[in-house]
């Protein structure tokens, strides 16, 4: 697999293929309007090919914006673009996913999206409320038939609004649940999970790779340290000892090594920043490679430790994290 700053797009089992690194474009909803515009454009100066954004982040306009625009400067073509949006939970019933699907594209102001992943398997009430809860602040679920959620997927596809079909936060199960459909027009493409050298995934990794599904790391380099949504038990992955010195052999940063790390060995990254700085650092991850001894022992950090568990959902039928994998 030889990446390079020019070309790093690995093949996807439809026949795409996929850009190894990505922005991820989540943001706290705090931050500054237009922030995300600048951040994607100033990625695609840098090199980035691959945008990962969702209509939940109530930012998808301002990607779409920023795509066009560097469209409009001849910077770049549509297609050198690789753009995955995701398909929510509140959103799994048949009908809903077309008509969702053509809102962000709407929103992107876009005639296609590169990649469209349900992003949990877990449905919520059905409506455009995103987190809804009852009077008594409960949460409202709903039965998942995720099947028939991708049935209705395997049709925007044939339609021309999307090019590849995915999922995120599947576990074992939940996967082979669509691969062993009968009828199956298109298999998952991907599955975007979070994944870092203190979450290596090995078993899920393993299975993926039996049935040519690519893995997606979310939170590459862990995450904010924000303890309503994290779980702050395990220590800062960036701090780690042996990703600092061999950051320090190699002149790079603790970050630039744990994205390497997981791109020589296949996996996807999409580290979220909107720091120019940062930006520009993760990028450059493509001049340097780790040795078969030293990608084993960052591979033996591995603790485990789930950082975005999503227990406000734990007793959701379709929570994928109580089984092993």
């Amino acid at each position: 697999m030889n990446l390079t700053a020019a070309n790093h797009r690995i093949p996807l089992s439809d026949g795409n293929s996929i850009p190894i690194l990505g922005l991820g474009t989540y943001s706290e909803p705090k931050l500054v309007s237009g922030t995300c515009k600048t951040s994607v454009k100033i990625a695609i100066d840098t090199g980035y090919r691959h945008i990962d954004g969702a209509y939940i982040y109530k930012n998808e306009h301002e990607v779409g914006e920023a795509i066009r625009e560097k469209v409009a400067e001849g910077k770049v073509r549509r297609e050198d673009i690789f753009y995955c949006g995701k398909l929510w939970g509140t959103n799994l019933e048949p009908e809903r996913v077309r008509p969702c699907l053509e809102r962000t594209l709407g929103v992107l102001q876009l005639d296609y999206v590169d990649l469209y992943i349900i992003e949990v398997p877990m449905a919520f009430k059905p409506g455009d409320e995103v987190y809804p809860k009852d009077e008594n602040g409960k949460w409202l679920y709903h039965k998942s038939n995720l099947c028939a959620t991708w049935e209705a997927l395997e049709a925007c596809k044939d339609a021309g609004l999307v090019k590849s079909l995915g999922v995120s936060n599947f576990n074992r199960r939940q996967l082979e649940l669509i691969l062993k459909k009968p009828g199956l027009k298109y298999k998952p493409v991907c599955n975007q999970v979070e994944c870092h050298p203190y979450f290596t995934q090995p078993k899920l990794r393993k299975f993926c790779q039996q049935h040519d599904i690519v893995i997606v790391a979310y939170s590459p380099l862990g995450t904010s340290r924000n303890p309503t949504w994290v779980n702050t038990s395990s220590p800062p992955l960036l701090k780690d000892e042996l990703l600092n010195s061999l950051g320090k052999k190699y002149n790079k940063t603790a970050a630039q090594v744990a994205l390497r790390f997981n791109i020589q060995r296949g996996v996807v990254v999409i580290p979220k920043s909107s720091n120019p700085d940062r930006i520009k650092e993760n990028f450059q991850i493509f001049d340097f490679s780790l040795t078969e001894e030293e990608m084993k022992h960052v591979e033996a950090l591995n603790k485990n430790i789930r950082l975005v568990e999503m227990l406000m959902w734990c007793d959701h039928p379709e929570y994928p994290f109580h089984e092993e994998y």
